[in-house]
């Protein structure tokens, strides 16, 4: 077992793919060896009778059956939580049959004798519910509006949308009859960098981008005018599309100026709020916050920092915060305050009545130099970059920049980092949507300095990681979106499914093999629909020919000839006229999809104001406007757009109107 194909083969690496041309493609043997070291961490794959983790789900067949335990065994077998035996039994032959156990996060401890010797194994037992959180009325068709936040315009935010302007979103949504707003991801990025705008790229999943705080809404804020910062918030307000670096600029200078009067007179309701919040987040927070800090005073990334500081640990952390603990409590305070505020506009989707409120979106990776990838080194692969093998739109393949979970490192874990990144998004929202779900299978990963081409796939522990999504999808409330576009693996999809995830249909990919467009009554019932995503062209956009001018102009190929795109654009046409639609417009397309079984039909704001430029052009990053383009309508005026008063007769017409 020394070649590297079977150690491959041992820790989930496949040695050759099949990318979506049908070519096979042998992966090099030290690519192989860079990853699984990486997996592995120079440690031998265990051997086992068990799986290292088993999946129950209640109301299902609760048998665990184990393989080849050699002859005439009797198996002595006990579920534990925290020490305490839950359940126990004793049996003679391979198969256990659990009784029913509450959902939750167990050990099986397995004592077997047989005439071939006694062996003892543990395994993680993960007691999943039999779905995840199919809504409060799971017969109910609604809709959402789907919004940039921090390209949202409004007379009073600093040029670049935030949590007030959000819960006044809300408002419109209800309004309109739309179940909630549906966003971009909220996670936080590198405020210090503003050239890193991607909110597909974050810093950290478990903790929220402070550009989104309403600084003018902290009690200790003195004012703008008071802070001598009215002219520079005045030209933020102004400029044409969002000034990362003077905005975030304002917004330190502003919350800076909030945590000193915090320190100097908050009274004694608002500290013990947040001393609460600390104690809530634990570890998470302290680590958060002081790799803030960290990333401050040392140059390069984590890795290049002093030996000392490269790897969090207990007794530097303590050290570190009698040393900086006011700068500590800064970026501590900083998230309190991005909490406090989000979960006011929780709170007020609860008191609209509103079905989802808050639709969040789960980026697929992390950066390698942030703070979730220092924090949890073991359970991050942090020397691979996800990303995509080649594909018709991406010839050379994709290499997002970002780093993903490590499968051998969840399960050493109990999978309590997923966990988290779980609870962190599902503690705001009605529904989150799991960007690229095909990871909880496999991940294409490539070794820094290496083409797409050349990376691979490695699996992961696919029920195990949906038991997660589940348990915390029921215990949360929360719907859960899986965005599975691109090379689906076969049988994924029906897996999904089984779990209740719900599917990802954009109008623009549910085609025939002959190029027209699938009806309204082949959509999935169990799936969102849309007709574009932030990555792809607005209606306009689409209708035109925009966007492939746009990436001509940047050399980029657009994936289609003119004629290709006419013929496409005639296909929808045809489709809509099948349907009794007339008209050709976005209006016609809202009602295409309103007519779907689907669940939940998304519209992206972009589509309901006509727009013809797309937040985001892949293979682009300085070369684009990427995540900076603002609405050109103020929020103070969307209730009244003739254009959304339209898109919501539309939807109540379809019955997609909440009440």
């Amino acid at each position: 077992m020394n070649d590297i194909s079977d150690l491959a083969a041992q820790w989930g690496v496949a040695p050759e793919y099949s990318d979506a041309f049908g070519n096979r493609r042998a992966v090099d043997r030290e690519v192989l060896a860079h990853i699984v070291d990486a997996i592995s961490g120079g440690r031998p794959a265990p051997r086992r009778l068990l799986p290292t983790t088993l999946v129950v789900r209640r109301g299902r067949d609760a048998r665990i059956h184990i393989p080849n335990p050699g002859s005439d065994c009797r198996v002595h077998w006990e579920v534990l939580s925290s020490e305490s035996v839950v359940a126990s039994g004793a049996v003679e032959g391979p198969t256990i049959v659990l009784p029913d156990i509450s959902v939750g996060t167990y050990q099986l401890r397995v004592d077997a004798t047989g005439a071939d010797g006694a062996w003892r194994e543990t395994a993680i037992l993960l007691v999943a519910p039999q779905n995840t959180f199919q809504g409060q009325d799971p017969d109910a068709r609604l809709w959402a509006l789907a919004v940039q936040l921090y390209g949202v315009r409004s007379q009073r935010n600093w040029g670049h949308g935030d949590f007030t302007d959000l819960a006044d979103l809300l408002d419109v949504a209800d309004k309109l009859g739309a179940a909630g707003i549906a966003l971009n991801p909220l996670h936080a990025l590198f405020d210090d960098r503003p050239e890193q705008a991607s909110p597909y790229s974050p810093n950290s999943r478990l903790f929220l981008n402070p550009l989104y705080i309403d600084v003018g809404a902290i009690p200790e804020f003195p004012g703008a005018g008071a802070a001598g910062m009215a002219a520079e918030i005045e030209r933020l307000r102004r400029a044409e599309l969002v000034d990362y670096a003077g905005v975030g600029a304002a917004k330190l200078a502003g919350l800076r100026l909030a945590y000193r009067r915090f320190c100097e007179s908050a009274d004694a309701h608002r500290q013990s709020q947040f001393a609460a919040f600390r104690r809530e987040r634990r570890q998470w927070l302290a680590r958060f916050a002081s790799f803030e800090h960290l990333r401050r005073r040392f140059l390069g990334v984590w890795w290049q920092w002093p030996p000392e500081w490269r790897r969090p640990d207990a007794g530097q952390m303590l050290s570190l915060v009698q040393e900086a603990g006011d700068e500590i409590d800064f970026f501590a305070f900083t998230q309190w305050v991005a909490d406090t505020q989000l979960g006011q506009c929780c709170a007020k989707a609860r008191e609209l009545g509103l079905p989802i409120g808050l639709y969040l979106d789960v980026a697929v990776g992390v950066e390698a130099g942030g703070a979730d990838a220092w924090s949890e080194q073991d359970a991050i692969l942090s020397s691979l970059s996800v990303g995509a093998p080649p594909d018709q739109l991406n010839t050379a393949g994709q290499n997002w920049g970002l780093c993903g979970f490590s499968p051998a490192g969840l399960e050493a874990r109990q999978f309590e980092p997923f966990r988290q990144m779980m609870r962190e998004a599902m503690r705001y929202a009605g529904a989150i949507r799991l960007d690229h779900v095909l990871g909880l299978r496999r991940l294409f990963v490539i070794p820094h300095g290496m083409k797409p081409q050349d990376g691979t796939y490695v699996q992961f522990p696919f029920e195990a990681l949906l038991a997660v999504v589940a348990q915390e999808s029921v215990r949360n409330e929360c719907i859960v979106i899986g965005e599975d576009l691109g090379t689906v693996p076969e049988g994924f999809r029906e897996a999904m499914s089984d779990w209740g995830l719900w599917s990802y249909l954009i109008l623009l990919f549910e085609r025939r093999h002959d190029g027209s467009f699938k009806s309204p009554d082949e959509y999935k019932r169990k799936a969102l629909a849309s007709f574009s995503t932030h990555d792809l062209p607005t209606f306009a956009g689409w209708v035109t020919g925009h966007d492939r001018r746009v990436k001509e102009a940047l050399g980029i190929n657009p994936g289609e000839s003119e004629d290709e795109r006419r013929s496409a654009v005639n296909h929808l046409r045809s489709a809509l006229e099948v349907r009794g639609i007339s008209t050709f417009g976005f209006p016609a397309v809202a009602k295409f999809l309103a007519a779907t079984p689907s669940r939940l039909v998304v519209v992206e704001m972009e589509d309901a104001l006509e727009l013809a430029d797309q937040p985001n052009v892949p293979g682009t990053v300085d070369e684009h406007p990427n995540w900076r383009r603002r609405l050109p309508a103020a929020l103070e005026d969307l209730s009244d757009d003739p254009r959304l008063q339209a898109l919501g007769r539309i939807m109540a017409e379809a019955d997609r109107a909440f009440r």
